[in-house]
């Protein structure tokens, strides 16, 4: 590669002298400007005139204030009158084309049956909150063959563990019947067996304070017991447990005031009686026993099945092995043949326990509030027959004499009867 050529131009010429500057001032067009020369302004030099004498102020002689006590009227105050009570203006009239606005909502009013005595509003306690009855008594008693049906399902069961373990095992379960007793239990039995919940805190806003009416009446502590709820399109209550009030969604939202401190004092009742966990300690006891009946008819009828498959022959022989088996066992334990009537006896207990609920109920003063529950039961019961008439062919369908034996609630009509007859002996004083 080659270096570029370059023109041979001369380089350009610097002047190396600077350029002379002029030496004179310049000139103003028309000369200097001429300023007055003023004279320097004149201060005084002589001191200011002050007068020589001070002032004179007045001398005012000091206020005179009395020496006296001031005098006070003794006449009496003024009586003043109480200001004139407003006027009632008349109503207004609205605007044609315009509607008044709505009235806001007025919170429930409690039926004046339910109120507490005025003169005080306080709650005296009951000496006996609770009990046991005789038809609680009745019900433990006809529940002694479950219980030995389960003691015997028990036993079996611990013949497979050691020495120690088999005695402890029926030692524990005889000793959880106190779990009934337990409100944590409790709680959870209700809600997984009984298929309640708590109530909602809207929900207590209307029935807490019908609670504590009717427990205000019976002279019952009401946070002894929980209010729980029943998600049922029915008017029903519960006693469930030893400490659990359940009353059904729909009862809650339908029934007025006075209907429903009615209810609940029935369930109170129940609760008074020992009625609720009498029931719920026989259920307890007699689960191993009703698990392994459910276990067995489980067998035989899949035993039955599969035998019919092969022949006709077969599954009669599975099904008379099982009746006789089922005999065996019955005449092995001679108090095990009492399961054949006692469903009828603990039906018929049943029916004593919620008249006398009734009557407890009655005694605190809500008679007439459960006859209108009652009265509204036959127009549904009513109702009912009428539509499984139609379905039926227009024949009037009843429940037989073994469905009515095996109901644990009377029929509404007795309960009213009933009721009536309490008010009618209650009103002569012959109660």
């Amino acid at each position: 590669m080659t270096e570029p050529t370059y023109p041979d131009a001369p380089p350009p010429q610097y002047p190396t002298s600077p350029p002379p500057y002029p030496t004179v001032p310049p000139q103003h067009p028309h000369g200097a400007p001429q300023h007055p020369a003023a004279a320097p302004p004149q201060y005084p030099t002589a001191a200011p005139e002050y007068p020589a004498a001070a002032p004179q102020h007045p001398t005012a002689a000091p206020p005179q204030y009395p020496t006296a006590a001031p005098q006070y009227p003794t006449a009496p105050p003024p009586q003043y009158a109480p200001p004139p009570p407003p006027q009632q203006q008349p109503p207004r009239v609205p605007a044609q084309g315009f509607a008044p606005p709505p009235a806001p909502p007025q919170p429930p009013v409690l039926d004046p049956t339910v109120d507490i005595d005025p003169h005080t509003g306080r709650i005296h306690l009951a000496a006996r909150q609770r009990g046991a009855d005789a038809t609680t008594i009745g019900q433990l008693l006809f529940q002694l063959p479950h219980f030995l049906c389960s003691l015997v399902v028990v036993a079996i069961v611990s013949l497979f563990l050691p020495s120690p373990a088999n005695l402890l095992l029926i030692g524990l379960w005889i000793a959880s019947g106190a779990l009934v007793f337990h409100r944590p239990t409790e709680k959870i039995l209700a809600r997984y067996l009984f298929r309640m919940r708590p109530a909602l805190h809207s929900e207590l806003t209307r029935l807490e304070p019908i609670w504590h009416q009717v427990t205000a009446k019976a002279g019952v502590n009401p946070e002894s017991y929980d209010l729980w709820i029943e998600d049922h399109k029915s008017i029903n209550a519960t006693a469930a447990a030893g400490h659990i009030v359940a009353v059904t969604r729909y009862a809650l939202d339908t029934l007025p005031a006075a209907q429903l401190a009615g209810v609940l004092a029935h369930e109170l009742g129940h609760h008074r009686g020992g009625h609720a966990w009498a029931s719920l300690l026989g259920y307890w006891y007699s689960l191993p026993a009703r698990f392994s009946w459910a276990l067995f008819r489980f067998v035989a009828v899949i035993a039955f099945r599969i035998a019919a498959i092969f022949s006709l022959l077969g599954a009669l022989v599975v099904g008379l092995v099982s009746v006789v088996l089922v005999v065996a066992v019955a005449f092995a334990f001679p108090p095990l043949l009492l399961l054949l009537v006692t469903p009828y006896l603990l039906a018929a207990v049943g029916r004593r326990s919620e008249l006398r609920a009734d009557v407890q109920a009655a005694e605190l003063g809500f008679a007439d509030a459960l006859i209108e529950v009652f009265h509204g039961f036959l127009r549904d019961e009513e109702a009912a027959l009428a539509v499984a008439a139609r379905e039926n062919g227009g024949r009037a369908v009843r429940p037989g004499l073994g469905q009515r034996l095996l109901s644990t609630h009377p029929d509404t009509h007795t309960r009213i009867r009933r009721l009536e007859d309490w008010r009618a002996a209650a009103a002569t004083g012959a109660r």
